[in-house]
């Protein structure tokens, strides 16, 4: 017996000691039982002096069973003592791992304890793993993924894991995974297209809805999305150089230019807008040089754009009838067939401008002013080194390029797939990755047979990509909220990686059901995850400043109780070693 209890204040007891801890070892962080009369509640030495002790309530055993959280606080008659190796068991969970656990690490409390985790209690649930850089995130990572993937016992076949690494961390701990487990493959695409060893990441540039296409273009107005819709609706037609091509260019042009002609402005304006319209926009049949027949002359369009003496277009009734026959009538967007096809950044570029001067850009400046930027954004990125990572040349559809993801060059299936996309900028590696993520969640959503394929997409420094940022304004939701809230349910499960979760959207860390927070400084950082995180007492909070690399505190779902933990190294590790600058310095020496 410890002793006896002294106060009981909320959920914390105060213990007078009976035993001397000059002559024990540390008590600091074990569990004891409050027992009286059959009944069994457990505590958390917290604090100690040398005469008392604080112990927090954690749960009460019932029935051989630990149940979490206060229903009841223990009397002053209670005997007091340290929990047993069984009683241990229904708090922490054995000690072996059973078919439906994964081993995460040991504990730090009880020596060589291993700290075994549900699987559908923490892969089930939304996840996020916090802690500064250099507390050990990416071992951390590696270490739980080997130890799943690792084990040719029970190998998880089909799962589907999807890792965005922002430093290009993870190959080296998983890339030869397949030699320990042969059922277990893993893949990984580079944003360096240089890179001869990896698959350079593509996305179809077709496969890109409005929403994507407004982030990959840094929409700042919904006053914008209506011109990514109509270059949209106009890429596949206008795609090609066949005769309905031509027809359909000819009517936009031919639209445009008549609102010009008919706008009532001066006509030295109208034939500066004409002129300009014609110049960037034209076909064989339909520009500045087009032959115009009357009889007994030919001239060309740009000739009859002559404005006379009293500051009148002479030929106005003449330039409008021939504008006139290149419109068909019956022209409806709707009225045409879908069609397959692939297409290139220049042909989005080519059907924005189109978009532009059929929805009338020219009639207003301030339209103008909104609207044209999404057409010098494009074109920058058309003629940019990035294009690599959206031009395609051969169709495929939506199911087959989520197939190829996930599919090796032996045709092997992939368990893991690994974006590196540390060699682009962070505003591109952004998008693509809300680009991809949105790709898997519309793909579940859409999956008859609701959350029967899991995916886990794991982001490496989520405070960069997962932010608080405008895309609820501007599309109506943030991907990564939506996949917080709604993606359990479809089977889609985010895990969060960061050292600064005061950066993050506090929307999707406040979905997270399970918790991995190894040592974090940052006073910013400390408060937001004491007011953000469920469930994080004082003692936790104070207990994460003083952390050594590759230990944590744990706790959530899959938990019954917050467990201080340590994993044991990754083999292999991941690449995340800081440079050696004295074996650098003095390498000649």
């Amino acid at each position: 017996m410890l002793g006896t209890i002294k106060e009981i204040i909320d959920n914390t007891v105060i213990l007078d000691l009976s035993i001397d801890l000059t002559k024990q070892a540390n008590l600091l962080n074990l569990h004891v039982i409050f027992e009286d009369n059959g009944t069994k509640i457990v505590g958390e030495i917290a604090n100690s002096t040398k005469t008392t002790l604080k112990i927090n309530i954690v749960g009460e055993i019932k029935n051989n069973t630990f149940l979490p959280g206060i229903s009841s606080k223990p009397s002053f008659r209670s005997t007091v003592r340290i929990v047993n190796m069984n009683e241990l068991a229904l708090i922490l969970g054995p000690a072996e791992p059973t078919e439906n656990e994964v081993t995460f690490g040991y504990s730090n409390i009880y020596q060589n304890y291993k700290i075994n985790v549900d699987i559908n209690g923490f892969f089930s649930n939304h996840f996020a793993i916090l802690g500064n850089s250099g507390a050990g995130k990416s071992f951390s990572v590696s270490r739980i993924l080997q130890n799943i993937f690792a084990d040719k016992t029970k190998s998880p076949t089909e799962a589907h894991v999807v890792m965005f690494d922002a430093y290009g961390e993870y190959t080296r701990a998983l890339g030869n995974i397949d030699k320990i487990n042969p059922n277990i493959h893993y893949k990984t695409y580079t944003t360096n297209p240089n890179n001869a060893l990896s698959e350079v990441l593509n996305i179809p540039l077709w496969l890109l809805g409005v929403d994507d296409l407004a982030l990959l273009l840094d929409v700042t107005t919904p006053n914008q999305i209506p011109i990514i819709e109509k270059a949209l609706s106009l890429v596949t037609i206008l795609t090609g150089d066949d005769l309905d091509v031509i027809k359909y260019k000819n009517d936009i042009i031919a639209r445009a230019v008549l609102d010009i002609l008919l706008s009532g402005h001066q006509s030295t304006k109208i034939r500066d807008q004409v002129i300009a319209v014609l110049t960037k926009f034209n076909t064989k049949d339909l520009s500045l040089e087009a032959k115009i027949v009357q009889p007994g002359y030919v001239r060309t369009f740009k000739q009859c754009l002559y404005i006379d003496k009293t500051g009148k277009l002479m030929e106005m009734e003449l330039v409008v009838n021939f504008v006139k026959q290149f419109i068909m009538d019956d022209f409806n967007l709707e009225d045409r067939p879908e069609k397959f096809i692939a297409y290139t950044l220049k042909d989005l570029e080519t059907a924005m401008d189109f978009a532009l001067i059929s929805e009338g850009i020219l009639k207003s400046d301030k339209v103008y002013d909104y609207a044209n930027v999404l057409s010098v954004r494009l074109h920058s990125l058309a003629n940019s080194p990035n294009h690599v990572f959206f031009d395609s040349n051969a169709y495929i559809s939506k199911d087959t390029y989520l197939d190829r993801l996930f599919t090796n060059m032996d045709g092997n299936k992939c368990q893991i797939v690994n974006f590196n996309i540390s060699y682009i900028e962070d505003r591109l590696a952004k998008v693509i990755t809300k680009i991809i993520s949105k790709l898997i969640f519309d793909t579940a959503v859409t999956n008859e047979n609701r959350g029967s394929i899991p995916y886990h997409i794991i982001i490496e420094e989520a405070h960069r990509y997962v932010q608080k940022d405008t895309d609820t304004e501007i599309l109506g939701y943030n991907i990564f909220d939506r996949i917080t809230k709604e993606g359990r349910k479809y089977g889609v499960l985010l895990g969060l990686i960061t050292q600064r979760p005061s950066e993050l959207s506090d929307t999707a860390i406040s979905q997270c059901s399970n918790f991995v927070i190894l040592r974090t400084l940052h006073p910013k950082d400390l408060g937001y995850i004491k007011d953000m995180v469920p469930s994080i007492s004082l003692e936790i909070a104070n207990q994460l400043k003083n952390l050594k690399p590759g230990n944590a505190i744990a706790f959530g779902s899959a938990f019954r109780v917050p467990i201080n933990l340590y994993f044991e190294k990754a083999d292999p590790e991941p690449l995340s070693n800081n440079v050696n600058i004295k074996n650098i310095w003095y390498k000649n020496n």
